[in-house]
């Protein structure tokens, strides 16, 4: 008899799991939506954020992460690769400013430059042919692109070069490759390059209200959005979930935080430092806490 209530209790948990995880069992997604983490800017190495740098992806790859955000950026010489920004602080918190010197103030480095300029004096820097390569290598890892160019023509051709690179050596490869949009016009620049299949929807940069996100993502088949931490809500969550779009949230290094997104029927986080085991742990320990 204590077996058969003991087996009931569990069941009865296991049920209240999956009634307050609606939406979070990976049968119900494909794709890089079956993950719940995107390794922010390649993820943070030892403890340092923003480097999207070579050893952050494999350091968070070998902790489980699947999913990568890159910065994408264009050098002085029209190579694409990943750096977050061109800015003199950014440089000095890469300390790189005693290579680079204080005459490149915050304009964009030469390819060469940003080749041959360790991050933090120890990590290496990767151009988008690099960031291919890791794809190649690990067949079952996802890039997300932050393209950080703002002008409508340099995001075209930032679009146009990552894709033809792509295409160049793997046409596979864009089935992984998931590019970040910011507004309906970038959506109309990049199917005019690509047809790509899985398209994020970032909100920080946009004004539109709930109703115009939800709009435009069930006319244009968008497979996820992005919500800044402001603008996360349970009503909009499940609209955009029945809108066809499931739900991320950036940038979260709070396994707390991250579990009462959850509860709002939030897929999974930007973050720099969380893994899919934590969130995983996490998940369960929440649920079933009295």
């Amino acid at each position: 008899m204590k077996r058969l209530i003991a087996a009931v209790i569990l069941l009865m948990l296991i049920g209240t799991f999956l009634l307050s995880y609606k939406g979070q069992s990976t049968e119900e997604h494909t794709g890089f939506t079956t993950h719940r983490v995107i390794s922010h800017a390649m993820g943070a190495v030892d403890g340092l954020a923003y480097t999207n740098a070579r050893e952050a992806f494999v350091n968070n790859y070998k902790k489980g992460s699947r999913v990568f955000e890159v910065d994408l950026m264009f050098t002085s010489d029209r190579h694409l690769v990943a750096r977050h920004e061109w800015t003199e602080s950014f440089t000095e918190q890469m300390q790189q400013e005693q290579v680079v010197g204080k005459e490149q103030g915050g304009k964009p480095w030469s390819y060469q430059q940003f080749k041959n300029t360790p991050i933090y004096g120890s990590y290496t820097p990767v151009d988008w042919n690099d960031v291919l390569d890791l794809l190649e290598k690990y067949p079952d890892a996802y890039v997300v692109t932050d393209t950080k160019e703002q002008d409508p023509a340099q995001i075209k051709q930032l679009f146009a070069q990552l894709t033809r690179q792509a295409q160049e050596k793997n046409p596979e490869l864009l089935s992984r490759i998931v590019p970040q949009i910011y507004d309906e016009e970038m959506l109309r620049t990049l199917r005019s390059i690509y047809p790509y299949t899985s398209i994020i929807y970032t909100l920080y940069a946009t004004e539109d209200t709930d109703d115009q996100i939800i709009r435009f993502v069930q006319q244009n088949d968008i497979t996820a959005v992005t919500l800044p931490e402001n603008r996360v809500s349970g009503v909009l969550v499940e609209s955009l979930r029945q809108a066809g779009a499931v739900c991320y949230v950036n940038t979260i290094n709070d396994l707390k935080a991250a579990a009462d997104y959850e509860q709002m029927g939030v897929r999974g986080f930007y973050t720099d430092v969380l893994t899919e085991k934590e969130l995983q742990k996490r998940s369960w320990l929440y649920a079933l806490r009295p």
